[in-house]
């Protein structure tokens, strides 16, 4: 009788495995860098949880990251805040994301440089574009094969050509940098935008989400 309970319970918990959504914020976890702008993803993802009533965020020490379970529909989803910093994110997915079915249902959110501010796009199987904290991810999950949600974060001209900041200390300057008041409007704008694309992607799929935010 013992023998056949364990059976059932593992049997039970790869099932759930197996059907989760995991949606991915990347940011730094102290408060000195709430509002910045390398922590857009880590804040989408919280205001993802708010939206759709989601418990609160609690810390799992086995995988160093802040975790909140839900359904959106019928759809189980795993919300992940890491609670390393950026470039240690993948730490935290090491044991969550196990295979490459898993890495396929994984959605990670984070700014990009190479997109402007007011851009929000869905890619599936991209590099790292330069991204230390995407490239953690990718070389924990061992696989590039994952959707992601990349928010622009480079400043534009009046004519919508992008200012990417260029140098090191630059880049470091802006990322670390917090939305001035214009900015901090058409990033409300964004984050709506985004939540609404992170819902499409758990209830039809990477694919049609990527056709609707793209377009």
């Amino acid at each position: 009788m013992i023998k056949y309970e364990i059976t059932f319970k593992n049997i039970k918990l790869f099932k759930i495995n197996l059907n989760m959504n995991y949606i991915i914020g990347l940011g730094n976890p102290e408060d000195k860098y709430v509002g910045t702008r390398h922590n857009v993803g880590r804040e989408i993802v919280s205001t993802f949880a708010k939206k759709f009533k989601f418990p609160d965020f609690t810390f799992e020490k086995k995988y160093n990251a802040l975790i909140s379970e839900g359904k959106i529909e019928k759809e189980k989803v795993m919300l992940i805040l890491p609670e390393t910093f950026m470039n240690k994110s993948g730490s935290a997915l090491k044991k969550i994301i196990t295979s490459n079915k898993k890495a396929e249902k994984m959605t990670v959110v984070y700014d990009d440089l190479d997109l402007g501010l007011g851009t929000v796009k869905i890619n599936f199987n991209r590099g790292d574009g330069g991204h230390r904290g995407l490239l953690s991810v990718i070389k924990a999950v061992k696989t590039k094969s994952f959707p992601r949600l990349r928010i622009g974060t480079s400043p534009k001209t009046s004519a919508g050509k992008i200012k990417k900041p260029q140098g090191e200390e630059k880049v470091i300057q802006h990322v670390l940098g917090k939305f001035n008041k214009k900015e901090a409007e058409e990033y409300q704008k964004v984050t709506k935008k985004a939540v609404n694309s992170l819902e499409k992607i758990v209830t039809e799929g990477y694919l049609k989400a990527m056709n609707s935010c793209n377009s």
